[in-house]
């Protein structure tokens, strides 16, 4: 009874428009408010055990160098690249926009900031050279997916600090899966591009102009050498990562390629505490709701539902990824791996699944809630940049997201995709 009405007033609540944080803290407080079973002090208290864990503290390092990428106009040049490596394949400006947003993943960890980036420059450009719009806004779309799969994805930061984990393990866990899906997506691209006639980048390759493309990218490329390198080689902890990263994007946006001056970076700040506090409001939101969660035996039920088919590997990874998939199109990817990812991932390793593999699935498959209808921020964000209706956008999505299903599931069955890296730099141990 508790449950149907925990998930009604949820249900209520999103369809009212109420913004996600305001949502899981409000019902707590509800809840307190009827039963009387504990003072309303309760829920700020949970407020800050969600907030009280010092890896957060590389969440607002890597929005600050993801928005200083933008300010710094360091993705036009990280396209260039991806332009002399990939556009003269078939459907050109489609295999630039995943190598993009590859690129773009490997130094932000944001799939917002990715959509907002690569989405400005190459939605347009592929609506004047013939892709429709839709189809130019679900490629963007799901491309931005990759910055939840490759470090230092902001995602797998939350769930490796809720869980306690190493977050360079899940950091090099992703490195093949999201290379992987970035490959997948290419390879539907191309079967578009042949099937209806896209075009591709038509000027003579010539090492002269890839060497240009990668003078004019080179220092940037500095900073996934610095994120990554620093954490899965023990140099940085995934903070101390994430403030280098911040000093690195803005020498280069200020003494390399002054493109950010005192004003842009100024609105730069601004924007970063933006979407840094609705991050964390959700984050502390998440902490009374998780504790109502537990409170009313939902989250151990849905433990228990999902042991039921831990005698069948594939049984357990289709309900698994049905599971995420359901939960994904209701809410947000970062609510979703605060309040059910620890549940899950205890869920995986009491089946047999290796608990780096477990997160890197969950990871991927909640940041497929950000590009999933009807409540994904970066399906909305790439359709209102192609100027398309949302429906022609959702139905381009499918079968892009038929791609990153059937990544999710061969990481399920093919352990060494996710953890070979890890076993590698010495993360996880046989």
């Amino acid at each position: 009874m508790e449950l149907t009405l925990l998930v009604t007033g949820l249900v209520v609540l999103i369809v009212l428009g109420a913004p996600m944080g305001v949502t899981m803290a409000v019902l707590p407080v509800a809840y307190i408010l009827i039963t009387s079973e504990l003072p309303l002090s309760a829920v700020p208290y949970q407020m800050y055990e969600a907030l009280s864990n010092a890896p957060l503290l590389a969440v607002p390092f890597f929005i600050l160098t993801a928005e200083l990428m933008n300010s710094g106009r360091i993705t036009e040049r990280l396209l260039a690249l991806a332009r002399e490596l990939v556009g003269r394949i078939r459907g050109g400006l489609g295999q630039m926009n995943v190598l993009g947003s590859m690129m773009f993943a490997a130094m932000n960890g944001s799939a917002v900031a990715d959509v907002a980036a690569v989405g400005g420059i190459l939605i347009p450009a592929m609506k004047a050279a013939g892709y429709p719009g839709a189809f130019a806004a679900a490629l963007t779309a799901i491309g931005s997916t990759i910055g939840g799969i490759l470090p230092p994805s902001i995602l797998v930061v939350l769930l490796a600090s809720t869980m306690g984990m190493s977050i360079g393990s899940v950091f090099a866990a992703g490195i093949i899966p999201g290379i992987l899906v970035g490959v997948s997506l290419m390879v539907v691209v191309y079967v578009y591009a042949v099937k209806y006639g896209y075009a591709r980048y038509e000027a003579p390759f010539t090492f002269q102009a890839l060497w240009d493309a990668f003078l004019g990218a080179w220092s940037a490329l500095l900073i996934p050498a610095v994120i990554i390198g620093g954490i899965l080689f023990g140099v940085f902890t995934p903070t101390e990562a994430g403030a280098v990263a911040v000093a690195v994007a803005f020498l280069i946006g200020a003494l390399v390629y002054r493109t950010l001056t005192r004003r842009t970076f100024g609105e730069t700040l601004f924007r970063s505490v933006k979407i840094t506090s609705s991050v964390f409001i959700i984050i502390a939101a998440s902490g009374p709701f998780s504790w109502l969660l537990n409170r009313i035996g939902a989250l151990q039920g849905l433990e228990g539902f999902l042991l039921r088919f831990a005698d069948s590997p594939w049984l357990f990874g289709i309900v698994l990824i049905g599971i995420i998939f359901v939960v994904g199109t209701v809410l947000e990817p970062v609510p979703c791996v605060i309040v059910l990812g620890p549940t899950l991932v205890h869920a995986c390793i009491a089946a047999g699944f290796h608990e780096v593999q477990a997160a890197l699935v969950l990871s991927v498959g909640f940041i497929m809630g950000s590009v999933s209808p009807p409540v994904g921020v970066c399906y909305f964000t790439a359709a209102a940049i192609a100027g398309e209706p949302i429906d022609k956008v959702g139905r381009a999505l499918m079968p892009f997201l038929l791609v990153e299903v059937f990544v999710m599931a061969l990481m399920l069955v093919i352990p060494p995709i996710t953890l070979a890296l890890p076993k590698l730099l010495g993360f996880v141990h046989d």
